[in-house]
């Protein structure tokens, strides 16, 4: 069974320098363990090592991306031999004067094709391994370009102390949502603009209606719902960092139990489709949202492909950001969606931008 994006998508570049998915409901969903078997889409790695913190038996990583792939291994390789604050640093998390000197550290313990990989683009690591991608250059156009236009520094900061609910409403309805602040919104991730600069345009094949409204309620959710001090995603999207706010694989209590684990972790360069049938099975899948840039009809089959592959009770977590996807009801039998589940964790999703998480279980 051959995989349907990967027809009519580039996987040469780094597109994504960093995962764009929450691993808090992810692990929630999930439940990874002891003796669990999990399937991941690789992305930048960051959610595939957040899996490894719960001691699981096995990890495999997939991506279509050989450029992804060397993410994962770059960052593999920061948690053998850098510290914690390292880490932080070579991301970009927090301030470094000298990542080149980190990523020496790290370069022994990488492939030669990784290392050749990096090596040509060691003029990007002084920036911060997680900032390089398209999609982070995307927002990085967002924050320096577009937001001076609408807010001040000083704005930005107070979005981002720490406020009740009430008092968030109140900042987010009398001084941040202005009339200009929708209209470059609007502009900024519409369509177009988002296909030209941010992800690529065969990834909006199956999305209806208008993306940049989507994209505004969600984040008025993100703004008032949610707590902005403690969202990892919306630091970074403000301000090219995550300060206090990691996400779950760099917070310092999961640092050791991921590079503990690291050896129950392999990845190979292929779609989810080329894995699977080959007599392992699985207990959880971590499936991104691969399903936004596939038909109904390939949907439905990679989905009967995952449940073959599946242990009982095996679980399954993605997300849709524009184009709906869910368990079709003529997989009731044999696979139960998880609806409460799904929405209650959605309800505490900080990547805000996603229209709905979804958890479903093998029966």
């Amino acid at each position: 069974m051959s995989s349907e994006v990967a027809k009519r998508a580039d996987f040469s570049s780094i597109r994504y320098a960093q995962c764009w998915e929450d691993a808090d409901i992810l692990i929630a969903a999930l439940q990874p363990g002891p003796g669990k078997r999990c399937l991941s889409i690789a992305s930048a790695g960051d959610n595939t090592l957040a899996l490894l913190a719960s001691s699981p038996e096995h990890v495999l990583a997939v991506d279509l991306s050989e450029a992804q792939l060397a993410c994962l291994a770059l960052r593999v390789a920061a948690y053998r031999c850098l510290e914690h604050r390292e880490l932080l640093q070579l991301v970009g998390s927090i301030p470094c004067e000298n990542r080149l000197f980190l990523y020496r550290a790290c370069r022994p313990h990488l492939s030669h094709a990784v290392q050749d990989f990096w090596d040509e683009r060691s003029a990007l690591l002084v920036h911060g391994i997680g900032g390089i991608g398209k999609f982070e250059h995307y927002f990085q156009l967002f924050r320096t370009r577009v937001l001076p236009l609408v807010h001040s520094h000083k704005m930005i900061s107070e979005l981002l102390q720490s406020k009740s609910r009430e008092e968030r409403l109140t900042f987010y309805e009398n001084q941040w949502n202005s009339r200009r602040w929708r209209l470059l919104f609007n502009i900024f991730f519409s369509r177009r603009v988002m296909g030209w600069l941010g992800r690529s345009p065969a990834f909006f094949q199956y999305v209806e209606g208008s993306v940049a409204e989507r994209i505004l309620r969600r984040t008025r959710y993100a703004l008032t719902e949610l707590n902005t001090s403690q969202n990892p995603y919306l630091h970074w999207i403000l301000t090219g960092t995550h300060g206090q706010a990691l996400p779950f694989a760099l917070r310092e209590e999961n640092f050791a139990p991921i590079r503990a684990n690291l050896d129950r972790l392999e990845w190979r360069q292929c779609s989810v489709e080329e894995v699977l049938g080959k007599g392992d099975r699985y207990d959880c899948f971590n499936l991104s949202d691969i399903f936004e840039y596939m038909s109904a009809e390939s949907y439905e089959a990679l989905l009967r492909l995952l449940v073959s592959c599946s242990r009982q009770n095996a679980r399954l977590a993605y997300w849709n950001m524009l184009a709906p996807r869910s368990r079709p009801d003529s997989m009731s039998a044999s696979l139960e969606s998880l609806d409460e589940l799904s929405r209650t964790l959605f309800l505490e999703d900080k990547a805000f931008f996603y229209s709905a998480f979804i958890v479903e279980r093998v029966r």
